[in-house]
């Protein structure tokens, strides 16, 4: 295989390959891959009109998604198993993570172990923007005390806007710190700082959307998402000063009230966590999206 490094010129070909099929997973996109960046070496090779997207770092190599063409093609598998396979010197690493529910027959099929990874939650857009009913009580009390209480500006992200994002995620960080001192909380968080510094420092090239509200003249919350496909929006990042109330239910609400074309907001998974899984589950979601991980059997 001769594989080749990631990069924005690439995001073309991506795109061609990513549309051959619908995906409901946020992975499954361009933005939601290239900003893993500043964690993993990404690359990528087209093997019998398959795009397969690897990821390496310092503990092995494993292939991100399922290989993206019109249809599964069991050779390929083999080849990326033997690519992984060249890289780890424990092959048990060798894995295809992100692999959609509809895939799962045919790894079945093929011999391999498929285990639940995690769960993305799908959202009606027009839940978020209503917020009626008993059900979302607790969050139009949130965001009435927000639009009572506060003056404050909704604004598109600017690229000048960097800087402050980078402090107010800097602040909420070591607030979430402190509250949630788990291992697997705070290295999530170390992770989503670079992936949210590879963001800001391509946003126009990446093509997200992002939004910010200021409270008192400061930036207080951010927001970014893309489009995933023709009826899903993908809430990527979703930041707010904790201090203050109703801010994160104003902006989350606001930005969805401008999300007109599509039917499905994406707010993506909990990465295990049980308070986020809380926080998620809050906005009842139509719809749980699994994501499986794909091994071979051994023995």
């Amino acid at each position: 295989m001769k594989f080749n490094r990631l990069t924005l010129k690439d995001k073309k070909l991506f795109l061609r390959y990513l549309g051959l099929a619908s995906h409901e997973l946020s992975v499954y996109a361009f933005e939601n891959i290239y900003i893993w960046k500043g964690l993993f070496d990404i690359f990528w090779t087209i093997k019998e009109d398959s795009l397969c997207v690897f990821f390496r770092d310092k503990i092995g190599c494993f292939l991100y998604l399922n290989p993206l063409s019109k249809g599964n093609n069991p050779e390929v598998v083999k080849e990326c198993f033997r690519a992984m396979d060249a890289f780890n010197k424990n092959k048990d690493i060798s894995r295809i993570e992100n692999v959609q529910a509809a895939d799962i027959g045919f790894y079945r099929k093929m011999g391999y172990t498929c285990r639940n990874k995690s769960y993305d939650y799908l959202c009606l857009r027009e839940d978020l923007v209503k917020l009626a009913g008993n059900k979302f009580k607790s969050k139009r009390a949130c965001l009435n005390y927000f639009r009572k209480n506060y003056e404050f500006k909704y604004l598109p992200f600017s690229t000048k806007d960097r800087d402050d994002c980078l402090k107010l995620y800097s602040c909420w960080e070591t607030e979430r710190s402190l509250h949630y001192q788990g291992s697997l909380y705070q290295g999530m968080l170390g992770d989503s700082l670079n992936c949210l510094k590879i963001l800001l420092g391509n946003y126009r090239k990446l093509g997200c959307i992002g939004r910010i509200a200021k409270v008192d003249k400061k930036i207080k919350a951010f927001s970014f998402g893309f489009r995933l496909s023709a009826d899903t929006f993908c809430i990527l990042y979703e930041v707010a000063d904790l201090s203050v109330k109703g801010l994160s239910q104003f902006i989350f609400q606001r930005f969805s009230s401008e999300l007109k074309d599509y039917r499905y907001i994406n707010i993506m998974d909990d990465s295990g966590l049980e308070n986020l899984k809380a926080v998620k589950l809050s906005y009842r979601p139509v719809k749980l999206v699994p994501a499986y991980i794909v091994k071979r059997r051994h023995g």
